[in-house]
């Protein structure tokens, strides 16, 4: 070899050495088969399995909303045809029959509440408003205990309260306006599943948006006081993703939605937003001996945050739930479903 080529061949041999360096250590650099595929903690697991069922799920909940858009449209325009008689140009509104049962947020838990929970409770008071106005079977609605820095907020933002039709609105405890044995309330501490509505009874939810701060408040106010308390019958029908911790307005509107169709179930899947998760409790058992075998192969090794995971699929399939899920999904109230 002439010493012209031999400083070409040197260079070559150094640029193939290097390259041969960096390979290995891209290679050595690869997980193994069987290493580096780090066992998941059984916490992570559940939360894997419960994100499968969730995302299972999604066609039945958005089918179920869409029936019942299309049950109401269609009673709607029966009624328009039936009242109609050609020249009337007015919207005729459905038959509404009032119901007898007393609905009740307690508002007196404006102490243990600043001022950004005082505000998420008036928009569920608002939006509770809203749905009994509009509901088929109306309750009998009433805010008791009613002062403080709620009246304040809503004297301030909301001055049209004092117009509110259809709603008793009064200062005084609601164990001064209805007769203990008619009292129940609903508060998940409870021992005693909900199976029906009476509604010759008047059903307390508990006005209190607390981030869990205050557990068991609500059972241990209706012990004291020597109400009878139940819980509604959520785990018969329900597999939750989260926390039983329901925002005042899902447990209002879950009332009445029971009230028109006479189905826990479909009064749960209705309401519930879909940041909770639920699943049916008959379809979670079938599933999650499949799912933790298939979540092993397919996540082995995964050490993302499952929080993000859920904030990521919080997607609701209609306005109505993506305004109610934006205004509550920060919020844990002890009043019906509470811790």
């Amino acid at each position: 070899m002439s010493s012209e080529m031999l400083p070409a061949f040197i260079e070559t041999s150094n640029v193939d050495k290097k390259q041969g360096i960096n390979e290995h250590q891209e290679e050595s650099q690869k997980p193994r088969l069987g290493e580096g595929c780090e066992p998941i903690s059984k916490r992570q697991m559940k939360k894997l399995i419960k994100q499968k069922q969730w995302e299972e799920q999604r066609e039945l909940r958005k089918q179920k909303r869409k029936e019942k858009r299309k049950r109401k449209k269609l009673e709607r325009q029966c009624q328009m045809e039936s009242n109609s008689d050609g020249n009337d140009r007015k919207r005729v509104r459905r038959d509404v029959v009032h119901s007898t049962l007393r609905l009740i947020i307690d508002c007196s838990f404006d102490d243990l509440m600043v001022l950004k929970d005082i505000k998420k409770l008036h928009k569920q008071i608002q939006r509770c408003y809203a749905e009994n106005r509009r509901a088929l079977h109306p309750v009998q609605f009433y805010l008791t205990s009613h002062g403080g820095q709620l009246k304040k907020n809503m004297d301030e933002n909301d001055k049209g309260w004092v117009n509110w039709k259809d709603i008793h609105i009064k200062p005084e405890h609601y164990s001064e306006l209805i007769k203990k044995e008619d009292l129940i309330y609903l508060t998940s501490d409870s021992p005693n599943i909900l199976k029906e509505l009476d509604e010759s009874k008047a059903y307390v939810i508990g006005g209190l948006v607390d981030h869990n701060h205050h557990k068991g408040l609500t059972y241990k106010q209706a012990s004291d006081y020597g109400i009878n308390h139940a819980q509604l019958p959520l785990g018969n029908f329900v597999k939750m993703n989260s926390r039983k911790v329901l925002a005042v307005n899902h447990v209002f509107e879950i009332i009445l939605e029971y009230l028109e169709t006479r189905d826990w179930q479909e009064a749960f899947f209705t309401i519930l937003p879909q940041r909770k998760g639920a699943v049916p409790t008959d379809k979670t058992c079938e599933s999650a001996s499949h799912d933790s075998q298939s979540v092993r192969m397919e996540e082995c090794g995964s050490d993302s945050d499952s929080s993000e995971e859920e904030d990521s699929r919080n997607e609701l399939d209609s306005p109505r739930e993506e305004k109610q899920d934006k205004e509550n999904h920060t919020e844990s109230t002890g009043n019906s479903l509470p811790h």
